[in-house]
């Protein structure tokens, strides 16, 4: 990781250090931050000619060299101040509430709009909504572009940031294009690295964020952080990792209920951790159990399936989406407890 002296290198110096790492295999990522701009060293970073030449640079301030799987995401590297803002939230600093519908019914968009002002009422502070869903049955709802237009209309009535999944290069041009705020990729695709390379190229130089689901198959906390590596590498460190529970199942829930591994990837990664609950458990009646648990190991946020009329919704909703007044009772506990977890100030222990 290159520091410069400024808050930015020309492009002379740009196109200098560039030269220089091509002689050893490596390439250089500009990762652009609102004041200042530090330059990743791709590739293997152990020579020390190479490390010498660049150190000698008159504009280089230092050389941060970080040897791990996951260069720009370990919690070592120069990104471990980055900040991501949802909407009005920071991550790591207030608790991020994502809630809504798992799927947006194109033929009844009224519920999702009544859903998207419900949810905002019981204090979520994102809205989630699938407009093109992943199935095992090839015979099942795969969802429909037009529930594109009804997921940005919520956007607008209630001024709230939105969360929709994608699975292809057409899904994320179209997501880009209405606005969407954060692009999910879903368990089914978590290690799809073609799609996760898609996604980075696309997202290189705007505010978008990613959020980025574990693999419905446990595997290595490693491999979840550099699938999320993918994407940066790109240049935008917009990404949030969320654990949705894996396979195999625990009997009686959907899955495996993975909210304990929210430390493991702290102590590993600075990216914000938002857990799923929905998708743990798969039925309503465990997810403010499932909240809880997510926040007390110390998740930046909780991503929930929430519906006005849960009978009534289409995909998952009907047993795993929560009525508004159930998230507004469990908004209320989760950030209490958050804020009890948080260090308090000095003066404050006083």
């Amino acid at each position: 990781m290159i520091l410069p002296k400024n808050n930015r290198l020309t492009s002379e110096q740009v196109n200098e250090i560039t030269t220089i790492v091509a002689e050893f295999g490596c390439k250089i990522q500009p990762i652009v931050g609102a004041v200042r701009t530090i330059y990743a060293i791709v590739g293997d970073e152990r020579d020390e000619l190479m490390i010498n030449r660049l150190e000698g640079l008159d504009y280089v301030e230092r050389i941060d060299r970080i040897q791990s799987p996951f260069k720009l995401m370990d919690r070592r590297s120069d990104l471990a101040n980055h900040r991501l803002k949802i909407g009005d939230v920071t991550l790591g600093e207030e608790l991020l509430v994502i809630a809504g519908q798992c799927t947006i019914d194109p033929k009844n968009p009224n519920y999702y709009l009544e859903t998207s002002q419900a949810v905002k009422e019981a204090g979520a502070d994102a809205l989630r909504g699938g407009v093109w869903k992943p199935r095992t049955n090839p015979y099942s709802f795969q969802g429909d572009a037009r529930s594109l237009e009804i997921l940005m209309d919520a956007s607008r009535r209630t001024g709230l940031p939105v969360v929709t999944e994608v699975m292809e290069l057409e899904h994320i041009n179209l997501a880009l294009d209405a606005g969407v705020h954060v692009l999910q990729i879903g368990a089914r695709n978590a290690l799809n690295y073609s799609l996760l390379r898609q996604v980075g190229r696309a997202i290189a130089g705007r505010p978008t964020a990613v959020m980025l689901k574990r693999s419905i198959h446990s595997g290595p906390l490693a491999e979840f952080i550099s699938a999320a590596e993918y994407i940066a590498a790109f240049g935008n460190p917009n990404v949030i990792l969320c654990p949705r529970g894996t396979q195999p199942q625990l009997e009686g829930y959907r899955n495996q209920p993975d909210e304990s591994i929210t430390p493991l990837l702290k102590e590993k990664t600075w990216a914000p951790v938002v857990v799923d609950p929905s998708h743990s458990v798969g039925k309503a009646a465990y997810v403010p159990a499932a909240s809880l648990a997510a926040v007390a190991y110390g998740c930046d946020g909780l991503c929930i399936e929430a519906h006005v009329s849960p009978s009534h919704g289409i995909g998952d909703d009907p047993k795993q989406a929560v009525t508004p007044s159930a998230l507004a009772e469990l908004v209320k506990r989760c950030r209490s407890l958050h804020a009890s977890l948080r260090p308090q100030p000095a003066a404050a222990r006083a």
